[in-house]
């Protein structure tokens, strides 16, 4: 993943440059890469490319690359700390987490009045939800 950062910021820059999407001043804008993991297992991945490349003597190390990423590992997360925060975020996490239909009724709830202004919003949510739902079999949830 790291190494995929690396390529996706590299390529991202190379077509900023190419449509002229660059600072006043010529320079590039920064760039804060971020991996959103939610798979069951611990992520054990280097979140740093030069983690990737073993030392090497004298002057040609400090020219090997070094790019790392903010790892946000939603299982990271207890509910009890996600429900504090109170944010679509947090809900989101929460949701993914749960394996409790109440839960998930009262997290639709939240979302229902957090995005009562953004219809859009709302109907990405629906599609999410009704997909996420789909998907676990704790819920034995009919289709129709």
């Amino acid at each position: 993943m790291a190494l995929r950062m690396m390529v996706y910021i590299g390529l991202l820059y190379q077509d900023l440059i190419k449509r002229g999407d660059v600072l006043a001043d010529g320079r590039l804008p920064p760039i804060l890469p971020i991996v959103l993991y939610n798979g069951s297992k611990r992520w054990t991945a280097v979140t740093d490319v030069a983690d990737l490349i073993p030392a090497v003597p004298g002057l040609v190390e400090q020219f090997k690359p070094k790019l790392s990423y903010l790892l946000i590992d939603e299982n990271a997360y207890s509910d009890t700390e996600l429900a504090s925060l109170n944010n679509l975020v947090a809900a989101v996490f929460r949701f993914e987490q749960s394996d409790c239909l109440e839960t998930v009724q009262d997290l639709v709830c939240l979302l229902i009045v957090w995005l009562d202004d953004r219809i859009d919003l709302r109907r990405m949510f629906a599609l999410w939800i009704r997909a996420a739902l789909m998907r676990n079999n704790n819920y034995n949830i009919a289709t129709s």
